[in-house]
């Protein structure tokens, strides 16, 4: 049987507007927008023509999120970086609201028994290991739950934390330069 060929980017264009047309998208999210920078000149370009397209035809913000680097791929569009207000995102502190996030990290995961991790302490901690960041935070959490799993505690509490199988971010950068050299 013959294959069915490759739609055109027109065609997707298209498709993908009448799509969010549908469901009535309000405001466009795109996370990791800094992966944008991974794909040739080409892609880039009509990967970034294809937002203003849809931020055009669709009259929604448009809202990206990422590392430097997505700033510096809208910075290469004159038309979107108008588009777009630069934001910095503060690393998590240790108060009341990382304590909520905390907390709805432990309802979230699937352990029997209950994670004593949203106090001030434990934020104090979990942040100093994962630099602050949401991320990082979950990464860490997650492989906590593993053990905690594992190891039939069933809650993240500080012996689960340590045993962890986790590494922030600072020292991943370290090993990797050690290893450069």
């Amino acid at each position: 049987a013959p294959l069915r060929p490759r739609p055109r980017l027109p065609e997707m264009e298209q498709l993908a507007l009448a799509l969010l047309r549908k469901v009535g998208v309000r405001m466009l999210v795109i996370d990791e927008l800094h992966n944008v920078l991974a794909g040739n000149s080409v892609n880039r370009r009509e990967f970034l023509n294809l937002l203003r397209f849809l931020g055009n035809e669709l009259r929604i913000p448009l809202v990206g999120v990422g590392t430097r680097d997505a700033y510096l791929a809208i910075r290469s569009d004159d038309q979107l970086e108008n588009r777009f207000e630069p934001m910095m995102l503060p690393v998590w502190e240790a108060n009341d609201d990382c304590c909520s996030l905390l907390a709805s990290f432990a309802a979230s995961l699937p352990l029997r028994r209950p994670s004593p991790i949203a106090t001030l302490d434990m934020a104090r901690y979990l942040l100093t290991r994962s630099e602050g960041t949401i991320g990082e935070l979950a990464h860490l959490l997650m492989a906590a739950a593993i053990v905690a799993v594992e190891s039939g505690e069933e809650a993240i509490n500080h012996r689960t934390l340590s045993m962890a199988v986790y590494t922030g971010p600072s020292e991943r950068r370290r090993q990797f330069e050690r290893e450069l050299m």
